[in-house]
């Protein structure tokens, strides 16, 4: 009998802790994954270019054509020099769009609009029908 015991303890004395080895390594692997998707997934549809160099003509000609908005608040923007309600923004830009050879709204804002606003005008130009979009500093 006393051998017996001996056997049933051997038995019993197996590892039965849980591995979390696997566990962390899993999850390390998915922390990296989404470190390296995140900005993919959050990346403005904006697509900065740089201005080529180009003859005066070709530059004041697309100065004259190009549709102006600029940021003055967060509810009120100039287009073309005009004062227009935010609101109002994508009604007054289809038809000055459409009607322009180029289809370029450049786009300025003032130091105190936040940046939420900023790109919300960008977006509302892009689905006006604007052909491209820049940025210019005040």
């Amino acid at each position: 009998m006393a051998g017996s015991d001996m056997r049933g303890n051997k038995r019993d004395s197996g590892i039965y802790d849980v591995n979390m080895t696997p566990l962390i390594d899993v999850s390390l692997v998915l922390v990296v994954i989404l470190m390296v998707a995140m900005p993919m997934i959050l990346q403005s549809g904006i697509a900065v270019r740089n201005a080529a160099a180009g003859g005066r003509s070709v530059r004041e000609q697309a100065r004259l054509e190009r549709i102006e908005v600029a940021i003055v608040s967060e509810d009120s923007v100039l287009v073309n020099r005009q004062v227009i309600g935010r609101e109002h923004l994508r009604g007054a830009l289809a038809p000055l769009v459409a009607a322009s050879t180029t289809g370029i709204v450049v786009v300025s804002c003032a130091d105190l609009v936040t940046h939420g606003t900023f790109v919300e005008v960008i977006d509302e130009a892009k689905g006006s029908g604007a052909a491209q979009v820049a940025v210019m500093e005040d």
